[in-house]
């Protein structure tokens, strides 16, 4: 028997207090080493002296001795005993070591629940801190017990969600000093915003924090944190013992469109939103569902179907290829360099307008403008030149800023309709549509540059007033008789927008996006395998701009 576990008898059921914690009902030597007793091999309780390693799932005898043994050895602190019963001792020990070591997590006392199979569900309760300043911790986990690969044991898999839920790979538990000050943040109105109200931004608070704490004046409390695996990701904060002075923050974000974002995407599970004003690129909302770490909506890299039209459009009028008015052919389908690209439901429109094949976001269209260009990259390279796609935004967060890798051929035609390989987000997105409808390119920011002396990015060339026009003229378009119209019929005043749809290869449905604008606001989403454009992400937008 272990040192320092005691041991009762309760209505003739042994009973193993450990830390606070209570147990009954198995086979003490067998919980606590996975034997069967003196002379055992340490099979899941079998005696296999003679016999094969013991395979198949762990039986409900198995899980509850495994556990128990487990939830025993790491509330009496013994992190080398409890990381020999998972299946990865080496990462298990570091973690369960730190529990205790750094987090000062004392008077642990583990009350499993009922077992589902081989899961079991189980509350963590104790204190954090010293005696004079110790706080309650609760919180709620759970473990699963699967069969030693080679052992034939009874083991916990190892998962850092084990020790808490919100865990991961690389990570530890930590009591001190806060990394960074509290901060205040305020929106463009001077309204605190706080996770609470608005769970999106939860991540982007923990980004300000670990960035601007100092900056705005504010003074570290002391905390349980998560400290991350990577050095330049913000600490997560679980409990705090002392909470310091707040710094008050001043951002971009507008309270009421966030909410207004935030309401928006809880309709569509993988649905993301930003907006921004078209004039200064100031954020005023950012949104994703699931609000978690990490946000699709400015680090998402997906392909933007048929919203990077706004894009390529810009380049054909820019370039001297052809005016919203000139006749184009609109096939079901064309053929570019070997590869064939399909209209949406291989439909065809004939001979019309650049306008008309913009508002039904005709493809083959699009596509047969390629050779007029007479440059496979010029996109990628017009992207940079006016849309500020290339060089690393300094948005006061972490943001994937948007890519057009060179392409060729068939590969290049697809970067033409936003397939292929581009990449990117409803920030960029939101961006792009900004910079077409006014003629500049703003860098996106959610923290004024003074704050910091942060250089912004900046595209060397603008649009000229007659490309301004012309996109203007056939997003409005969109917006009123086009792919567009049906999701922005809500929209008021002067308004335009553009559908997509990214198909993408081993995916049955389509990615949604939609970008549309009124008034200085812009907004851009996104609804991973949400279908056609105007069906999921178009009403995204559409309850964002009505928030302006």
């Amino acid at each position: 028997m272990r040192s320092g576990a005691k041991v009762a008898v309760v209505g003739g059921a042994f009973v193993l207090v450990a830390g606070g914690v209570g147990y009954g009902g198995y086979n003490l030597y067998t919980g606590l080493t996975g034997g069967s007793g003196p002379g055992g091999s340490g099979q899941g309780g079998i005696n296999t002296q003679n016999a094969s390693v013991r395979t198949g799932p762990p039986a409900p005898e198995e899980v509850r001795s495994a556990s128990d043994a487990f939830f025993a050895a790491w509330a009496k602190g013994e992190p080398g005993t409890a990381a020999q019963l998972t299946n990865n001792a080496a990462d298990a020990t570091a973690v369960l070591a730190s529990y205790a070591d750094e987090a000062h997590i004392s008077g642990l006392k583990i009350t499993p629940g009922t077992a589902v199979g081989t899961k079991v569900p189980f509350t963590v309760t104790g204190k954090v801190g010293a005696e004079d300043a110790a706080k309650p911790l609760s919180y709620e986990s759970s473990l699963t017990v699967v069969r030693g690969k080679t052992t034939g044991k009874a083991l916990v898999d190892w998962q850092p969600t084990v020790v808490h839920p919100e865990l991961r790979k690389g990570e530890t538990l930590k009591t001190g000093t806060a990394s960074a000050p509290p901060i205040e943040a305020v929106d463009r109105n001077g309204k605190v915003l706080t996770r609470e109200d608005h769970p999106s931004l939860g991540p982007v608070l923990d980004q300000l924090r670990k960035k601007y704490g100092e900056k705005a004046d504010g003074k570290p409390g002391v905390e349980l944190f998560i400290e991350p695996a990577e050095a330049d990701q913000p600490t997560r904060t679980l409990l705090t013992l002392s909470k310091g002075v707040p710094g008050k923050l001043r951002t971009t974000l507008d309270a009421g469109v966030q909410a207004a974002a935030e309401k928006a995407v809880k309709r569509f599970e993988g649905g993301s939103v930003v907006a921004l004003s078209r004039q200064s690129g100031a954020i005023r909302a950012i949104a994703s569902n699931p609000a978690s770490a990490f946000s699709p909506a400015v680090s998402g890299t997906k392909a933007p179907g048929s919203t990077l039209k706004v894009m390529t459009a810009a380049m054909f009028l820019e370039k001297g290829v052809l005016t919203p008015g000139t006749t184009v052919e609109c096939p079901p389908d064309v053929t570019y360099e070997g590869r064939k690209i399909n209209n949406l439901n291989h439909k065809g429109y004939g001979n019309i307008p650049f306008s008309r094949a913009f508002a039904v976001s005709c493809n083959s269209a699009f596509i047969k403008q390629i050779r007029k260009v007479g440059d496979d990259g010029a996109l990628p390279a017009f992207a940079a030149s006016h849309f500020g796609i290339g060089p690393e935004w300094q948005t006061g967060i972490s943001t994937f800023d948007g890519k057009i890798p060179a392409g060729q051929g068939g590969e290049a035609a697809a970067q033409y309709i936003g397939q292929g390989q581009t990449q990117f987000n409803p920030l960029n997105i939101a961006s792009i549509t900004a910079t077409a409808t006014t003629g500049t390119f703003r860098q996106p920011y959610v923290v004024p540059a003074d704050l910091d002396g942060r250089p912004f990015a900046k595209a060397p060339s603008s649009l000229s007033a007659a490309t301004v026009q012309g996109i203007r003229s056939m997003m409005r378009l969109t917006a009123t008789s086009g792919t567009a119209a049906e999701a922005m019929a809500s929209v008021g005043g002067d308004k335009g927008a553009k559908t997509g749809s990214a198909e993408l290869d081993g995916q049955e449905a389509s990615d949604s996006w939609f970008t549309g604008y009124a008034g200085d606001l812009t907004a851009a989403a996104m609804v991973l395998k949400g279908g056609h454009g105007g069906d999921a992400a178009g009403p995204i937008v559409a309850s964002v701009l009505n928030a302006r």
